[in-house]
């Protein structure tokens, strides 16, 4: 009997132990993959050296604004874009607005030629950004001259609250950018706008408005410090992204894409436009990334905004997994470009992964010092600093981020500030995990249809949602 039992205790152990390392290899592979992906965008990040503005007048710009129920950001969007751009066509897409978006666009455009209304109607309408983008693809070429060089059109994509810089369209049409004919596609960097308010709820106390800030705050460093070293990265990979906000693309391009028909860019996709960057470069054009200028964006004040806005972006990653096989095919992306995007392709998949072994991992820990208290101890002394280690480590790079957004946008602030900072987008950004697991549980669901995300400023009645899953 003792025989029996010694040998079914140490099968149990080995089994345990077994489990144990498995998911502690997984879990350092996950970590390893990390700092690998890191380190690069470090390195991209601190060998940027700015270029030089191009020559804004050698291409015709038409500026699309996607709206939907847009009354509150739209006049003030004209007026900055116009400032801003002013050699630019603007191209309010009124996607069903229930409110004055497309009254206020009309009045606009009675004072400005360059402003134009695209009216849609359901059904047509509301199905998705990408089909109001290409109706405001169709809208602009049928305007264009039939001898017009499609070349030398650009489309850029700006969100209905999106303020560009001025001096965008002369970085724009860089040298290292438009201004070389193989570029199909340019991103811009992406800034908060409201990173810097000290009352972002004014109704709310000083808890919900420390929160908020918070909130914005890393919003701010992810895209400025973090999302910008990504795309320097991928601008050496060959990989570059394109986003929902500060996107140009040559008509010429979109015009390979749309293929005669009239539909450049994936109308029921939940992130249409990396899928369309995905489809250029397939399609062998270059995408670049210009860091010199950036588009500045409302940062989402409200968690459940926030968290259901990403779970979107999730979704939408998800979706583009059925793009592996073509872009491991690929001649027009190397080894490296492959793994880049490979590695965007997976991050919600390893997010959920983590999140379902984790439990599975403390479960056989807590098994293990209740039954075999002496042998999990001994495992724990010899494997439990390489867990230490790696929670540490992921910790770092998120710190960097935190101190080069400091020095580079924010000078006047302490180091301590930076640290701070870094120190938050390290919390922040476990967000992944639960966005990862939402995303997955609706595609589980069948569940693919969105509303948009409610702008700060829209009044919603008390105790309403103010993002809905439709």
């Amino acid at each position: 009997m003792d025989q029996l039992f010694t040998t079914h205790r140490e099968a149990v152990l080995a089994t345990a132990h077994l489990l144990s390392l498995a998911l502690l290899v997984y879990m350092l592979l996950v970590f390893g993959r990390f700092l690998l992906y890191w380190s690069g965008s470090a390195r991209a990040h601190r060998a940027n050296r700015p270029a030089a503005p191009g020559d804004a007048d050698a291409f015709q710009w038409h500026l699309v604004i996607p709206c939907r129920d847009e009354e509150t950001v739209i006049t003030a969007t004209l007026a900055a874009l116009r400032a801003s751009c002013p050699q630019a066509h603007l191209w309010v897409v009124d996607d069903h607005s229930e409110d004055r978006t497309g009254e206020l666009v009309l009045a606009a455009a009675a004072q400005d030629p360059r402003i134009h209304l695209v009216e849609r109607r359901r059904p047509d309408a509301r199905i998705g950004k990408g089909a109001a983008l290409n109706a405001a693809y169709r809208a602009i070429s049928a305007l264009l001259p039939a001898d017009a060089d499609h070349e030398r059109v650009v489309l850029g994509v700006v969100d209905a609250d999106g303020r560009l810089e001025p001096g965008t369209l002369p970085q724009v049409a860089n040298d290292r950018a438009m201004g070389r004919p193989d570029t199909g596609a340019v991103q811009i960097g992406v800034m908060m706008r409201n990173a810097g308010e000290r009352r972002p709820l004014p109704e709310r106390g000083r808890l919900a408005n420390a929160a908020a800030r918070t909130l914005v705050r890393m919003q701010d460093i992810e895209f400025q410090a973090a999302n910008a070293g990504m795309q320097l990265l991928r601008r050496r990979t060959g990989s570059v992204g394109l986003g929902g906000n500060g996107q140009f693309v040559r008509l010429a391009a979109l015009d390979e894409l749309a293929d005669g028909g009239g539909r450049p860019w994936p109308e029921r996709a939940l992130l249409e436009d990396y899928e369309s960057g995905l489809e250029l470069r397939l399609a062998g054009y270059r995408l670049t990334h210009v860091h010199e200028v950036r588009v500045s964006q409302e940062g989402l004040v409200s968690g459940r905004r926030f968290l259901t806005q990403r779970t979107r972006w999730a979704q939408g990653n998800l979706q583009c997994l059925r793009y592996t096989g073509r872009v491991l095919r690929s001649r027009e992306y190397g080894w490296s470009g492959k793994a880049e995007v490979l590695y965007t392709f997976l991050q919600p998949l390893a997010a959920v992964a983590l999140v379902v072994l984790t439990p599975l991992s403390v479960g056989i820990t807590l098994a293990t010092r209740f039954f075999f208290a002496d042998d999990a101890a001994a495992f724990a002394s010899r494997f439990g600093p390489l867990m230490v280690a790696a929670f540490v480590l992921a910790a770092l790079p998120l710190v960097f981020w935190g101190t080069s957004y400091r020095r580079h946008h924010h000078p006047d602030r302490s180091r301590l500030t930076g640290l701070l900072w870094g120190a938050g987008l390290w919390l922040y950004t476990y967000h992944v995990f639960l966005v990862g697991v939402r995303a997955a549980v609706r595609i589980l669901l069948g569940r693919n249809g969105w509303a948009k995300t409610r702008r700060n400023a829209e009044s919603t009645a008390a105790g309403a949602p103010t993002a809905l899953e439709a």
